[in-house]
């Protein structure tokens, strides 16, 4: 990555052409919880090193939004989408996340209509730092429900009490945020059936606008998967994910939440996670913060991840970058298709080669894609098979 952070002659050629959002990662926890591999830290794992800490992040942040521009000065593109994660982006103050956004428009400049979200645990806020974030331009929020579960919680090593989450939903709405989603895991290892009914059914009791529920993964080098490699824990079983998933999909509709991506249901169009949308459709983004990823005219990037080393570079004027990679056809196109696919929308057949084409009416035969105006959509099913149905379109 040169130190001048300057993209390729070639990646100015769609740059805007396409939405822009900007990534802002916070990498902060309390607690760091078993089955999580992001790039997040404690306090006692940062310690007092310089840069390294919640005060100041934001700091550094903004000098990379300030950097950002001078990147991007020659083009005059403004923000669609602005998407607080981490860590627990919450732990900052709300003050300090309200000038990253007005750092952000000061720069860039948001559009009419631009989506602010941020994450948050739900023993991370109260309703005063709800109605400070909202002052200060948000106007979507995603609280990390996970489960209404208690020993589903302990497992994840999540610290919130379950009656929490409806209180935080309810402050949501009292600060005015237009959107309210909730996340959900299921497949913990100990979760009966009943378990995940209940977890859906106190996050419908909610009411949100939109739901994520993900299958457990377990990632390599996580505590989590240590625990299962001493056999403390067992590995999620595939047909109980499936069944789970099953099971949610068909309460979700029922409560007029529909699927509009394989792990999200929303309450409209209106609702769907704009920023997200801008991923799975080729979008172009700035990732700020220690271990953010950009991508910017098929281009993408990466930061340094320890929080000292990206406040360090910054304070010397250079990219934060660690690293780039320049996508080539091919990479593009399997990026599309393993994407677009998961869309309610579906992906269009324009987007396969002959050798993908040709498992077409094999998949249509065997239920696991509709064929939709010269776009394929995956069935129900299909959404629970979506990986291997990509590996034979890819060809």
């Amino acid at each position: 990555m040169p130190e001048d952070g300057l993209l390729p002659d070639d990646a100015w050629a769609q740059f805007g052409t396409r939405p822009f959002g900007l990534y802002v990662h916070v990498p902060f926890c309390t607690v760091r919880c078993g089955y999580c591999d992001f790039n997040t830290y404690t306090a006692e794992e940062l310690g007092d090193e310089v840069g390294a800490g919640r005060a100041t992040y934001a700091e550094a942040a903004i000098q990379e939004i300030r950097f950002a521009r001078q990147v991007l000065g020659h083009r005059d593109v403004t923000i669609d989408t602005i998407f607080f994660g981490g860590g627990t982006p919450t732990l900052l103050k709300s003050v300090d996340l309200g000038a990253i956004v007005a750092s952000a428009a000061a720069e860039f400049g948001l559009a009419d209509d631009v989506e602010i979200t941020t994450e948050a645990n739900p023993d991370s806020v109260a309703l005063w730092d709800l109605e400070e974030l909202r002052s200060a331009g948000f106007n979507r929020i995603s609280f990390g429900m996970q489960s209404a579960v208690d020993h589903v919680l302990r497992t994840l090593d999540r610290t919130h009490d379950p009656l929490r989450v409806p209180a935080v939903v309810d402050w949501a709405r009292q600060a005015g945020f237009e959107q309210v989603s909730l996340d959900l895991i299921y497949g913990t290892p100990g979760e009966s059936m009943a378990d995940w009914e209940e977890s859906v059914e106190a996050a419908l009791a909610c009411e949100p606008d939109h739901v994520s529920a993900y299958s457990l993964i377990v990632e390599e080098g996580t505590a989590l998967a240590r625990r299962v490699r001493r056999g403390e824990l067992p590995m999620p079983d595939e047909d109980d994910l499936a069944d789970k998933y099953l099971a949610a999909d068909e309460r979700f509709a029922r409560a007029g939440l529909e699927w509009y991506e394989v792990s999200n249901w929303a309450r409209s169009p209106r609702h769907w996670c704009r920023h997200n949308m801008l991923y799975w459709t080729g979008g172009h983004w700035w990732g700020v913060g220690p271990g953010a990823h950009s991508h910017i005219g098929g281009v993408r990037w990466w930061n340094v991840k320890h929080p000292a080393a990206y406040a360090q570079r910054l304070a010397r004027g250079v990219s934060p970058g660690q690293g780039r990679e320049v996508l080539t056809y091919r990479d593009e196109r399997v990026e599309r298709i393993l994407l677009e696919l998961r869309l309610v929308e579906g992906l269009p057949v324009t987007a396969l080669d002959a050798q993908g084409r040709s498992h077409i009416a094999r998949l249509v035969s065997e239920g696991l894609l509709e064929l939709v105006s010269e776009r394929l959509v995956l069935t129900q099913r299909g959404r629970l098979l979506a990986d291997a149905i990509v590996r034979d379109l890819v060809g």
